[in-house]
């Protein structure tokens, strides 16, 4: 038997196990004050279900009965599955994606059934007594989006909006009677080109709306609030960065013309609220260098930064007395943080635990790389030793690193239980913004047009070289991960190479030319921005598809599939795995059949973990 002391890299023994870091992956996904408390809803992995909590006067309950779980899946990602109404809430149920009213001591009611719809992004219509939301109907013509409003009584449905591609955050005025929303036409995503709208209301309705955002301009807009007394404002990226713009002189001007930070995350999903107008002044999400800040910034722009141990912050509402947020910080589970507004003064009210000791906990350490002018950002997490433990050959130890999905997304420095699992087995963890990452600004994230398979693989391959030459981590005993978009940046980089010597690929895109054809409306056009036009270019997706290019790959991969997954379907999973195993690679598969993309359970969860370690290990 080897001595603890002197257990090698990788083989560290922990008593944070799988299923506790699997069990650590509940989150919290949407807030609103109302009714004199705050709702919020929260995921928990061991049932899969996201349900609604109500917390008023210090006492918190569940709304959401068996059979339930609040989620929408317009766009696929979903987001907005909850508003207040006048009486309790509205809410879209998962399973069957139909809008449903609950009052606070009541059971959920269906509002109305149309096969093949679904919606998303609520917003509660008080004057009307109505739920707008987007709607998307699937139906002989396609996939169908529109801008709606239906009755929370009478079930009565009107279209406010249609004939663009897509629909996204409808947000009325307080006195209802202005309504703004953001559009956008296939082939843009919500994050290169979308334009702002405003309708007011009429005897009859509705009017034809007004574009606010300006003809011509190269910006994406996002995120529309009114302010209580009816002044617009909204994200907009027109000079470089997502920042709040807001109506004046009749236009859209940017409140902040010096700003050079991101106040959003890439709009993957309906729903997000990352800034609140205020009396006088703005509360905001920023984004410095990666790391999460919450300002309150008054009306003569001073500023005031807010709960400074978290680094993460998201999903804002307030009253009279205080700011509400979900947040994360590096050391704890993900929180609903009240904010006294007047002393800053900070509370949880749920979540928030610290399921490790303060000194097991690996911090991240940001990291910028590369030649000057095309660097790249990463967070880097050391191992942790545990009981004095060190290595038997006391060199350095291997690494791991991670790479985010979409891939217009990015990882965040705040306490990932996978991480975690990691470092405390002896490893080190590179968690990696690639170029094409969102939070650095509209020129960083725009790079991968037409670069994606090339800049992310570099950035990638480099990262790995730099924390080698700076006696971080062994070079040698490097292995790779990713899921979605982040599975295809890790087999590309195993192309031609033996940089790594293993990978894994979470429900991972292996072939973009076959993920093209079958994929959603919303992701229809993006990989032509990604890669381009597959006519014109047909020979960049044969360069560039992992599957196509499986007899230069050497490395033993371990691939984790969900059964369910309409985005990468099991079949082109399935196709790498037998390209590699043909060829006499080392590869392990690993399907989940009730899953979608991306594991949500949390048995699912703790088996990919310990199968994933378990590979690594025969490797060292």
């Amino acid at each position: 038997m080897m001595n603890k002391s002197t257990l090698k890299f990788g083989f560290w023994p922990s008593a944070w196990s799988a299923g506790q870091a699997a069990a650590a992956s509940c989150d919290f996904a949407e807030l609103q004050v109302g009714h004199g408390g705050l709702l919020w809803t929260l995921f928990d992995p061991h049932t899969g279900r996201c349900r609604l909590w109500f917390q008023r006067r210090g006492e918190r309950r569940c709304l959401t009965p068996d059979g339930f779980s609040l989620r929408s899946r317009v766009y696929e990602y979903g987001g907005g599955a909850l508003c207040m109404t006048g009486q309790g809430v509205a809410f879209v149920n998962e399973a069957d994606q139909q809008l449903y009213r609950q009052a606070l001591d009541g059971a959920p009611q269906r509002i109305l059934l149309r096969e093949g719809c679904r919606y998303g992004d609520l917003c509660f219509d008080a004057q009307r007594q109505a739920v707008l939301a987007v709607e998307e109907e699937h139906g002989g013509e396609g996939v169908v989006h529109r801008l709606v409003s239906i009755g929370l009584l009478d079930a009565r449905r009107c279209v406010i909006a249609e004939g663009g591609d897509f629909y996204a955050a409808p947000c009325l005025s307080a006195d209802g009677m202005a309504l703004a929303w953001i559009e956008w036409d296939r082939p843009e995503q919500p994050w290169t080109l979308t334009r702002l709208c405003l309708a007011e209301r009429g005897a009859a309705g509705w009017q034809a709306p007004r574009r606010l955002s300006g003809e011509g301009t190269q910006a994406a807009w996002q995120q529309p609030r009114f302010h209580r007394r009816g002044r617009l404002f909204c994200l907009s990226d027109g000079q470089g960065w997502w920042q709040p713009w807001c109506w004046t002189q009749d236009r859209m001007q940017p409140l902040m013309a010096d700003s050079r930070f991101d106040h959003a995350p890439s709009p993957w999903q309906l729903g997000v609220v990352s800034y609140l107008p205020l009396e006088e002044g703005v509360l905001l999400c920023r984004i410095e260098q990666g790391f999460g800040r919450l300002i309150v910034r008054d009306g003569q722009g001073r500023e005031r930064r807010l709960a400074v141990e978290f680094s993460r912050f998201r999903q804002l509402a307030c009253d009279e007395d205080s700011f509400y947020c979900i947040a994360a910080a590096e050391d704890r589970l993900p929180a609903v943080l009240a904010i006294a507004r007047d002393s800053g003064e900070v509370r949880v009210l749920a979540g928030g635990g610290r399921p490790l000791p303060d000194d097991q906990v690996s911090r991240p350490r940001p990291l910028r790389f590369g030649p000057l002018g095309e660097q790249a950002h990463a967070f880097f997490y050391t191992p942790v030793r545990l009981h004095g433990q060190a290595p038997a050959d006391d060199g350095l130890p291997p690494l791991v690193m991670f790479l985010h999905g979409g891939p217009t997304s990015a990882c965040y420095p705040v306490f990932d239980p996978r991480i975690q699992f990691w470092t405390q087995r002896g490893f080190a963890v590179a968690d990696l913004n690639y170029r094409g990452s969102s939070g650095f600004g509209r020129d960083y994230r725009q790079c991968l047009e037409g670069q994606w398979g090339l800049f992310d693989v570099q950035d990638a391959l480099a990262l790995r070289r730099y924390l080698a030459e700076e006696g971080l981590v062994n070079g040698e005993r490097a292995f790779i991960r990713g899921g979605s978009a982040g599975g295809y940046t890790a087999l590309n980089a195993l192309v031609g190479n033996r940089c790594f010597r293993g990978a894994a690929s979470l429900y991972g895109v292996s072939d973009p030319l076959a993920l093209r054809r079958v994929t959603h409306k919303f992701e229809a056009d993006y990989l032509d921005w990604l890669i381009g036009e597959p006519k014109a270019q047909a020979e960049r997706y044969r360069e560039r598809a992992p599957l196509h290019n499986a007899q230069r790959i050497d490395t033993p991969v371990i691939f984790f599939q969900g059964g369910q997954d309409a985005v990468v379907l099991p079949e082109q999973t399935e196709s790498m795995v037998a390209a590699l195993r043909a060829r006499g690679v080392p590869v392990e598969y690993r399907l989940y059949e009730e899953e979608r993309h991306g594991l949500r359970k949390a048995e699912n969860l703790a088996d990919a973990l310990e199968c994933e370690l378990r590979f690594y290990q025969a490797l060292l």
